[in-house]
């Protein structure tokens, strides 16, 4: 497998139920694959202590920490300091999930966007990327985005990304990474995978956002690691570039943006 290229998850949920007394043979699975790394990401701050153990345990695997916009309301309001201490940790590689949810949670918008302007803070006072969830709140998340850069500079990657070619561009606008999950595999996702077609092959990540959304041919299955690799197999086409060039190019950006991960070195 030496010849496999090498690429990142660079966003999954190793801490799900999904992956209970499974995670040895997950890590192995996506070496298998050429995914030598990953990064895992707390949803809930409370969950916080769970998944740093899993990346303590697990070379290949990092951390991100945040709010997930969907319980900005049920969780309790965290603080830029207590997100600057958590990312003291040397796995700790990011600030969220965080962002906007207006598909299920439109009610809690107003906290939602509180919650999304710590994290932002956090990301700057760290210098650690944001990572964001949008859906169906487009407007809002490109203006608060646009109105924080303007408050001082932050980096960022709009995970699994698949809102507006509008809002990619206001992203993109800003120097931030769009990441492809599963969804730019779907068959029916022609319009999305014209979004990244059009991006900056610089700018671009994969995903998978593990357990959920597996790309072709796993489609409704529990999504994993490895499959990171089909997602993208499914990019390089969209980018118009052999699998080994388009593999080495979002390793090259991965490392650029989640630098404290491609720094990072484990104790002899």
């Amino acid at each position: 497998m030496t010849d496999t290229p090498r690429i990142t998850d660079s966003h999954c949920h190793l801490d799900f139920p999904d992956f209970d007394g499974r995670l040895e043979e997950v890590v192995a699975q996506a070496a298998e694959a050429g995914v030598h790394r990953m990064v895992t990401i707390c949803t809930k701050l409370r969950n916080e202590p769970a998944v740093r153990a899993i990346a303590e345990a697990h070379d290949p695997v990092f951390y991100a920490a945040g709010t997930h916009p969907m319980s900005a309301a049920e969780e309790p309001l965290t603080s830029t300091d207590a997100l600057i201490s958590i990312a003291q940790h040397p796995k700790m590689v990011g600030i969220g999930e965080t962002g906007l949810d207006y598909h299920y949670t439109a009610d809690s918008a107003e906290i939602q966007q509180t919650s999304l302007r710590i994290h932002i803070d956090a990301a700057r006072q760290t210098g650690l990327p944001l990572i964001i969830h949008a859906r169906d709140a487009d407007d809002d998340m490109a203006r608060i985005l646009k109105e924080e850069y303007a408050n001082g500079a932050y980096t960022c990657v709009m995970h699994c990304f698949s809102s507006s070619a509008a809002l990619a561009r206001a992203a993109l606008d800003l120097g931030f990474y769009l990441s492809m999950s599963g969804i730019t595999a779907f068959p029916k996702s022609t319009e999305l995978r014209d979004i990244f077609a059009a991006a900056p092959v610089d700018r671009i990540l994969v995903e998978t956002d593990a357990p959920y959304l597996a790309p072709p041919p796993f489609r409704g299955k529990r999504n994993t690691p490895a499959y990171t690799a089909h997602t993208a197999r499914r990019g390089a086409e969209t980018m118009g570039m052999d699998y080994a060039a388009f593999a080495a190019r979002t390793e090259a950006n991965f490392e650029r943006l989640f630098s404290k991960a491609a720094d990072f070195r484990v104790a002899a």
